[in-house]
């Protein structure tokens, strides 16, 4: 995991379709063969990365919870 300070303007942030829309959720957005991730509630904070392969693992456990 790094936090990032990468430009976001041309990334395409995705939320979970099972979204509460009450703000309290994180968004995922692909760049450079990782993922990116930052609060829904503050678009313009930090941001985290994660190699993309930690990420499908993290979201593969979390589906068999």
């Amino acid at each position: 995991m790094s936090r990032s300070n990468l430009e976001v303007g041309g990334l395409q942030w995705r939320i979970a379709r099972r979204s509460a829309g009450n703000g309290a959720c994180v968004e995922v957005a692909p760049v450079n063969g990782q993922i990116a991730v930052r609060d829904s509630k503050n678009r313009d904070g930090i941001r985290l990365q994660y190699p993309a392969s930690a990420w499908r693992n993290f979201v593969s456990v979390v589906k068999d919870k």
